[in-house]
């Protein structure tokens, strides 16, 4: 009658009217008058359990207790059984209640908070929702509730996706629900804290249409407009804030003007009631609960009364009932728990659990009021629309923000342009190749290792392919040969680069190798073997192929996919777009790229380095090895750049593409230019494959008469120069040392016979009186002459040579 639900002021005067009604039914219980005792809980555990051992203790003996609030029923019924009693509740909601194991003996015409749980699920699969958001209040009441609705939707294949409870303040869980952008969301508190909330999802903008609420249907219906000091939003603030929200409630009086079991409807019902109270209905508490209770009188009466005729047979009566009789209380039970028929507030029946079966209200507030939607009859899974609901946008938002996800593709203008400069380099490559071979039968190609100039050409033509794959992607291709274009691009670029660069990385080599080394002059002019240049080449090749393949088999490439952050599009539309691109991955790819990228990286800066050293070497057995060079420096150059650059800009596919295939298009191109168009313009400006073709007919040899050929033998003739001036030098020093010791012979015998010395001297004297020399330093300047000219030529006099010889 009083305290936290005064249920009993409208409830107690319908159980009285029930009563009256039951006891004059001539068919119910003819031998037998149903009595009311009744004590004021004021839902008040403590206060319940005083009345209950004065109720237990105190005669005639009481066949059933009818509690109301959920507190003191849940003490009544656990402590129940100990007496055999049945117990009826017309006011419990708690679901805690329908625990037959802890309430064996519990039955309520109260529906159990969970019948809301159906009706939820119902309409979430109407609105074809799949993810749903919950905020409740931390009371057990609650927490039992969403517990049954996580099992519930469970079984449906829905997903609650973000759970959040507070005790006073809603402030953080309303935040955490826009962060996780919840959007379908089950609210489950009372109506003061109801209020809270609706101020902090005004705040935070959580409403809309974008946004649905699901409450419960039990508040007053202007309960929004409420003033309530707690909050610190007007009362427009709050009615916008709740616009469009979805209640369920159970419904407590038969939607239906029909008559039930006590041939009452619920209009004559409410008018009958109205009359007993005297006051506004609105103002008394229980008015709503009142049929429930009035109908638990006539289901204890139709029990009571199926129980009398089962006892009957047994020979027993309901008089025989004690609290030590557990046979008759289960007689009780039975027909209880088989009621069916229809009340003021609807059908009656019970589930296994003891509590009520009902139909559920659903209503929307639209335009500040509610409306009736459709009613949800859960036992037989029946749902009644009307076709009124109203969404603010036209139609039931969705359940989460629609993700389109939306690949990032290669610009196709910058895939054409690229694709046409590669077909030009491989249409130049191929060119290249054809002249090369055509022309391999002149010395001048000759001299220049066709055959590693044509594996050049190759690897700049496979490289020059690897740009079309490079460029293909999902917009192509479908993805199950997205792998076979991932391998096409490794094997293409990796063989590519094997041939072309390590072609010309052999030839630098060698030239290193054979012209720099400081060897005695027979080991320099050994010939050039080309088994050796092939080898090396073969080994490049052949170190590369296993690599590859290693990877392939080992670690696979596949279509892997990068995700970036989602974006709003323009304009206000409830969607968000998810940028994705393809690339071509493996497990341990940064592993596979170091080996690669180690040992070509080696093999690029030892390039740059030969290169530089044999800059000034000149040798006809590679006569283009400047040009190879100058090759190496680009190709090294371009690479070292585009490798680190490229995997820098990995999540832009334009800029990743197209340094990659500028990198391996100017790459191609210089190498090709530097190295065949040089040749080309040679022999058709000078025509010396004609002169040597025509020659070769003539005499059965080729005559060399450039200029290639003239320097050749100067050459050889300026290293047979310097062999003769060193034999000189040595007879020079020779003769010097026999005219020194002829001095020193000829001044010992001065001093030991002047005679013989003078007339020594009057023999060697002439005419003239000189004396003639046998050392000249114009003879020794003229065989040690820098210009390097044969005996007899110039000033050199022949007959100082013979006397020189002698």
């Amino acid at each position: 009658m009083s305290g936290g639900w005064p249920g009993g002021q409208a409830c107690h005067p319908s159980v009285k009217m029930a009563l009256e009604d039951v006891n004059e039914r001539r068919d119910i219980l003819p031998e037998y008058e149903l009595n009311l005792i009744h004590h004021d809980s004021k839902c008040d555990p403590g206060q319940a359990t005083k009345y209950l051992y004065e109720l237990l203790y105190n005669d005639p003996i009481k066949i059933i207790l009818l509690p109301g609030c959920s507190s003191v029923s849940t003490l009544v019924a656990e402590a129940a059984r100990m007496w055999h009693l049945i117990v009826l509740s017309y006011g419990s909601s708690s679901p805690a209640l329908s625990n037959r194991q802890r309430f064996p003996t519990f039955f309520r015409t109260h529906p159990s908070a969970t019948l809301h749980n159906p009706t939820r699920v119902q309409l979430f699969k109407k609105w074809g929702w799949t993810k749903i958001a919950t905020i409740q209040q931390t009371t057990e009441v609650f927490t039992s509730t969403l517990d049954d609705l996580e099992e519930r939707v469970k079984e449906a294949g829905i997903e609650i996706t973000f759970r959040q409870s507070f005790f006073s303040d809603p402030a953080v869980p309303v935040k955490n629900l826009k962060r996780q952008d919840a959007r379908i969301i089950v609210g489950l508190f009372y109506e003061t804290e109801a209020r809270k909330v609706f101020c902090e999802v005004y705040k935070e903008k959580l409403y809309g249409k974008k946004y649905v609420w699901f409450l419960i249907g039990w508040y007053a219906d202007n309960w929004f407009k409420t003033k309530d000091p707690a909050i610190n939003c007007t009362m427009e603030e709050m009615t916008e804030a709740v616009e469009g929200h979805v209640t369920t409630e159970i419904v407590m009086l038969n939607p239906e003007n029909t008559r039930g079991i006590s041939n009452l409807t619920s209009e004559e019902f409410i008018e009958k009631l109205q009359k007993r109270l005297g006051k506004n209905p609105e103002e008394t508490g229980g008015f709503q609960e009142a049929p429930l209770a009035y109908d638990a009188i006539w289901a204890l009466a139709l029990a009571l009364n199926k129980t009398a005729y089962e006892l009957s047979k047994k020979g027993l009566r309901l008089e025989d009932f004690n609290y030590n009789n557990m046979n008759i209380t289960e007689e009780i039970y039975r027909a209880m728990n088989s009621s069916s028929f229809d009340g003021v507030s609807g059908h009656v029946v019970f589930d296994a659990s003891g509590s009520r079966m009902a139909w559920t209200l659903i209503e929307q507030l639209q335009g500040g009021s509610y409306k009736k939607i459709g009613y949800y009859d859960s036992t037989k899974d029946n749902l009644s629309w009307y076709n009124a609901d109203k969404w603010i946008g036209g139609a039931p938002p969705a359940d989460h923000t629609k993700v389109i996800i939306t690949f990032r593709y290669l610009s196709q203008k910058l895939f054409i342009s690229m694709s046409v400069l590669s077909g030009l380099g491989i249409l130049l490559g191929i060119i290249c190749l054809s002249f090369n071979i055509y022309n391999s039968h002149v010395r001048y190609i000759q001299n220049s290792q066709p055959y590693l100039n044509n594996m050049t050409a190759v690897g700049c033509i496979l490289a020059l392919a690897a740009v079309f794959p490079l460029g293909l992607d999902g917009y192509h291709i479908s993805m199950w040969c997205f792998p076979f274009v991932c391998q096409a691009r490794l094997w293409l670029l990796g063989l590519g680069f094997s041939l072309a660069y390590g072609s010309m990385f052999t030839k630098i080599w060698w030239v290193h190798t054979v012209f720099t080394k400081k060897e005695d002059k027979k080991e320099r002019r050994k010939t050039l073997e080309p088994w050796k240049l092939y080898a090396t080449v073969s080994l490049l090749l052949g170190l590369d192929i296993i690599t590859l393949a290693i990877w392939q088999i080992v670690d696979p490439l596949h279509r892997s996919i990068e995700e970036f952050t989602k974006e709003e599009p323009k304009g206000d539309l409830d969607v968000l777009i998810l940028p994705q691109l393809e690339h071509c991955s493996s497990s341990k790819m940064n592993t596979w790229l170091g080996v690669v990228y180690g040992y070509k990286g080696l093999l690029l800066l030892l390039g740059i380095f030969l290169a530089y050293e044999t800059k000034s070497v000149s040798t006809e057995k590679i006569n283009d090895h400047r040009a190879v060079g100058m090759a190496i420096y680009n190709v090294a150059v371009l690479c070292l750049i585009t490798a680190p650059v490229t995997m820098i800009l990995n999540s832009q596919q334009d800029a990743a593409f197209a340094f990659a295939a500028l990198a391996v298009v100017f790459s191609a191109y210089i190498t090709l230019v530097v190295l065949f168009v040089p040749k080309m313009r040679r022999l058709i400006t000078r025509g010396e494959w004609q002169s040597e073709q025509q020659d070769t007919m003539k005499t059965g040899s080729s005559t060399n008469n450039n200029e290639e050929e003239k320097s050749r033998l100067l050459e050889k003739e300026n290293r047979e120069l310097e062999k003769i001036i060193s034999e000189k030098e040595e007879r020079v020093s020779e003769l010097r040392q026999q005219l020194y010791d002829r001095q020193q012979l000829r001044s010992r015998r001065r001093s030991s016979n002047p005679a013989r010395e003078n007339c020594a001297d009057n023999h060697f004297n002439n005419s003239s009186g000189t004396v003639p020399t046998l050392y000249q330093p114009s003879l020794v300047r003229c065989l040690v002459s820098e210009q390097g000219e044969k005996l007899g030529r110039g000033n050199c006099d022949g007959s100082r040579v013979h006397l020189l010889y002698k």
